[in-house]
């Protein structure tokens, strides 16, 4: 086991800096952390200054030799030279960008804890011009860092040394939807939140879900198959994409883009693509299907005295909310003191170890609530429960979520975090947090557990 483990970690650090030749790094983070911060998630704090410089760290013949476990060494990448800024400006007038003051986030990580040295931003807005510049740069041996909403947590979506960032943001249209099986075309820059409010126009919702909604593109959302809220009601993207548009490190266009649910006509290239990370090519847009808006939404924030009663909390929800279960999540005791104390989040019930975000939806409010009163009743009995508040509103909705959804903020306020997002038999999952804290002792500030453990461990 501890092999495996040393080799994914190798395999991780390679994949930051590959060459265009053979692959391309990530599109908005490492398969750790998809472009929305949300998964089963284990978040250890220090005090360590905020961002940590890549090339002061593993400078090469002008600093220290370079760490192993932090970064791989430079490989022989050509550097960009006038001819190529001459190139890309031609190709991309008015959107290549040098100015380093413009490049600031773009080198850094949101959670800002470590700096590429990037000199060249490239803002294509078409699948050809992105044709055209990987195609240069596979010649020319150059490297690139394909970048999104750089919402990822693990560091993925900024450069290692000086590769060229490649954003999708311009690459932001909707192509197409298709009202009677909504089936939403759009390019792969366009921003999650706005797709949402697209489709909330036309009573229907995204499959996807996202504390960083209002920042990461869908593009990376497939690169990384980020889970997020909706994944126990609507599963993976595995499912929902239908097609992909993707350039390959040569500049080949591979048109996936299919707007068909049932396609039996040989291999199914596009999951290759879900979750790749952009080794394999740069997603330029996606199909994907959407589900009806849900006309009945109920939110429940529940407090657990311990794991198991969670655990048992769960399986019961399961079993008696069945078809209008739409999410679960969870939370501990420290992630609500970080809540009140950095973000003034107050606790909405009495103070438990663990917290508990259920969220239903369906067509008929009547029969919801039965059915989620019917629950609540139960647990209670049960005494799996200790305390608890039910939302209907949509502003009450939003502030119960807000105590799950902003937990990712709410670390960044107390120092530097070192975040992993992790898949586990369910009944172990918080017992890595506790081990975890035994480990560590006060070489830890905090040592948090939270996400949507109940879907997505294995």
């Amino acid at each position: 086991m501890a092999g495996i483990f040393q080799r994914a970690s190798k395999l991780r650090t390679a994949l930051r800096c590959l060459s265009l030749r053979c692959s391309l790094s990530s599109t908005a983070g490492t398969r750790l952390s998809p472009a929305d911060p949300y998964g089963p998630f284990l978040s250890c704090l220090s005090s360590v200054p905020s961002v940590v410089s890549a090339r002061g760290l593993h400078a090469g013949a002008d600093g220290p030799e370079p760490s192993p476990a932090a970064a791989p060494e430079r490989r022989s990448f050509s550097r960009v030279t006038p001819e190529d800024l001459a190139f890309f400006r031609k190709v991309l007038p008015g959107r290549t960008i040098t100015d380093p003051d413009l490049l600031e986030s773009s080198n850094v990580d949101w959670l800002r804890s470590v700096r590429g040295s990037s000199e060249v931003l490239l803002r294509p807005q078409t699948t050809e011009e992105v044709s055209q510049i990987l195609s240069y740069c596979n010649s020319r041996n150059l490297a690139i860092n394909t970048q999104g909403g750089n919402t990822g947590l693990v560091s993925g979506s900024v450069p290692v040394y000086d590769e060229i960032i490649l954003s999708t943001a311009l690459m932001n249209n909707v192509l197409s939807f298709d009202s009677i099986s909504g089936i939403l075309t759009c390019q792969a820059g366009c921003v999650l939140e706005n797709l949402s409010l697209y489709l909330e126009d036309r009573d229907y919702i995204m499959p996807l879900d996202l504390g960083s909604k209002g920042s990461c593109h869908i593009g990376g959302n497939v690169a990384t198959n980020a889970g997020g809220l909706r994944l126990l009601r609507y599963g993976s993207l595995h499912g929902t994409v239908l097609g992909v548009e993707v350039v390959l490190a040569d500049g080949r266009v591979l048109d996936c883009l299919t707007t068909l649910r049932k396609d039996n006509t040989g291999y199914d290239l596009k999951h290759l693509f879900i979750g790749s990370e952009g080794t394999l090519g740069v997603i330029t847009a996606v199909s994907v299907l959407c589900p009806r808006k849900p006309k009945s939404v109920n939110v429940v924030f529940l407090g657990c005295e311990t794991f198991e009663q969670l655990l048992q909390t769960f399986q019961l929800c399961r079993g008696m909310l069945g078809e209008i279960l739409s999410a679960f999540e969870f939370l501990d005791s420290e992630c609500m003191r970080l809540l009140n104390t950095h973000l003034k989040i107050s606790n909405p019930i009495s103070d438990c170890p663990f917290y508990v975000v259920i969220e239903t939806s369906g067509s008929d409010a009547t029969h919801d609530g039965e059915k989620l009163h019917n629950f609540l009743e139960e647990a209670m009995t049960s005494s799996f429960i200790a305390d608890g508040t039910v939302a209907t509103e949509d502003s009450k909705i939003k502030a119960l979520w807000s105590l799950r959804e902003r937990v990712t903020e709410a670390l960044t306020h107390e120092g530097y975090t070192y975040k992993y997002d992790v898949s586990l038999p369910v009944d172990r999952i918080y017992q890595m947090v506790t081990d975890m804290r035994e480990h560590l002792g006060d070489r830890a500030k905090s040592v948090v557990g939270y996400g949507h453990a109940m879907v997505t461990s294995t």
